[in-house]
């Protein structure tokens, strides 16, 4: 295709020195527009190859490099274009054959230079990301480097096609003016000004979170909840700074935006009132830390983990291990309890009932035994055994005892429940159970009547429950 386009040169300059006619020109041009249609509709064949090589779809090489989804446009469009050009020469039509062939084989060069372009930016940002090929492969990256070679094309493929050159600078002109917002005018310049400044602020906002996280605070005394909550201040406090710092560079006033941001804030008040409650309580919960991550809290019926407190709302791990996502308005505003706050000593309340007629200073005497002798729990202080009541089927006893992890309650209380079991079957003391007497105060509307004529059970069998049943059955009980 480049020879074709140099023959096309040589018969220009050919019709530059030696005044040759239009006629004459037709058909000196004829044989290389022959050549060029048939070298484009080969070309057909070649569209995708660099697909059908690696034994991959259309599809698969979209989404590696970005810009074969044109390849099927080119594969059509080079058919009719080797088809039409022709036809129109023989017609007579040659400058029109011409007008459609070259741009086409410029158009096609193109495409070709943006492929390799492409792929080079492709392997660059996977040898600086460290991704390798595979990881860039599942990347949006190759997409929007492919999106932007299109866009930066745009001009060169407007010149291939006839626009001329006053047309591009005068939209140029008019592109790099901007708009006008009030009395701001936000050019493309300044937007990129504000955009190349947030990220780099934004860059070193995340690096400096990151070496605060892994380098700085694991060395100082803060808790893991202290140190996650000065990792998320440091970045609120950073973005802020950095869209300040951008649109100040930028040279954006926002003073004209006064009215706009009295209606959004407006907006917010009545609309977004529950973001933006949810926002500054994340912020509360940050900063006071009535809850950080990795307390165990109980808030709205659900009880679990604190995983992460984010601005809006808090993640919460239950014992079930799902996630439950709790507003931080609920958080600062109800009832929380927090069973780990601050360490992780918490009470354990067991109880324990006996039969009447147990020796209550023996149960006593085995219950401490018991508390004292877990490892779990603490010496100071010690634990305490209460003889609660006199209850309606025992005698209620309760263990109390200080533990030094309270996320280990479960366990503790299983464990002491099987050795006190052991110790009362050992000592013979009895672990009542509920039991009740049933008295029937008017069996007679039980018992079967006597008459053939009222009986229900006339010409039938008495059931046996009923048999027992005598004439002074109203001073009779049954269990």
């Amino acid at each position: 295709m480049g020879l074709v386009l140099v023959q096309f040169d040589m018969v220009e300059l050919l019709e530059q020195i030696e005044n040759v006619s239009y006629n004459s020109r037709a058909v000196i041009a004829f044989p290389g527009i022959l050549w060029g249609a048939y070298v484009v509709f080969r070309m057909r064949s070649l569209a995708l190859c660099d697909d059908r090589d690696e034994g991959t779809s259309a599809q698969e090489g979209s989404g590696r490099n970005g810009l074969t989804w044109m390849g099927p446009l080119f594969r059509w469009s080079a058919g009719l274009v080797a088809v039409v050009s022709p036809l129109l020469a023989a017609a007579g039509y040659g400058t029109m054959a011409e007008a459609i062939l070259v741009p086409y084989i410029m158009t096609v060069g193109v495409y070709g230079a943006l492929l390799v372009l492409q792929m080079f930016f492709r392997d660059l940002y996977a040898w600086l990301s460290g991704k390798g090929a595979e990881g860039v492969e599942a990347s949006i990256v190759p997409i929007l480097i492919g999106f932007a070679l299109v866009i930066g094309s745009m001009p060169f493929l407007a010149l291939i096609w006839g626009a001329r050159e006053a047309d591009l600078t005068e939209i140029w002109d008019r592109f790099l003016k901007g708009v006008e917002v009030g009395s701001t005018t936000i050019s493309p310049v300044d937007f990129l000004t504000f955009t190349v400044a947030f990220a780099i602020g934004y860059t070193l906002t995340r690096m400096f979170q990151n070496a605060l996280k892994s380098g700085l605070l694991p060395r100082t005394s803060l808790d893991q909840g202290r140190q996650n909550a000065v990792v998320s201040g440091t970045g609120y406090v950073g973005i802020f700074l950095s869209a300040i710092v951008a649109v100040s560079m930028a040279g954006i006033d926002l003073s004209s935006l006064a009215i706009v941001a009295g209606a959004l804030s407006v907006g917010i008040g009545f609309g977004l009132q529950n973001i933006v409650s949810n926002f500054v309580s994340g912020i509360i919960l940050l900063i006071e830390r009535p809850v950080a991550e990795g307390d165990w809290i109980e808030v709205g019926g659900n009880m679990g983990y604190v995983r992460h407190i984010s601005v809006r709302s808090t993640r919460i791990e239950t014992f079930d291990r799902s996630d439950v996502i709790v507003p931080n308005a609920d958080l600062v505003s109800g009832t929380v309890t927090n069973y780990t706050r601050g360490n992780t000593i918490g009470r354990l309340i067991l109880p324990v009932g006996v039969a009447y007629g147990t020796d209550t200073k023996l149960v006593e005497g085995i219950l401490r035994e018991i508390a004292e002798a877990h490892p779990m729990v603490l010496a100071n202080p010690a634990p305490v055994i209460v003889f609660k009541e006199f209850g309606a089927d025992s005698l209620n006893f309760e263990v109390r005892a200080i533990l030094r992890d309270v996320n280990w309650v479960l366990s503790v209380r299983s464990e002491m429940n099987h050795q006190i079991n052991d110790r009362f079957i050992e000592a013979g003391i009895e672990i009542p159970f509920a039991q009740w007497d049933l008295w029937l105060r008017n069996p007679e509307t039980l018992r079967p009547a006597r008459s053939s004529g009222t009986s229900q059970y006339a010409g039938r069998p008495v059931p046996p429950e009923l048999q027992d049943i005598g004439d002074g059955g109203n001073t009779h009980d049954d269990d």
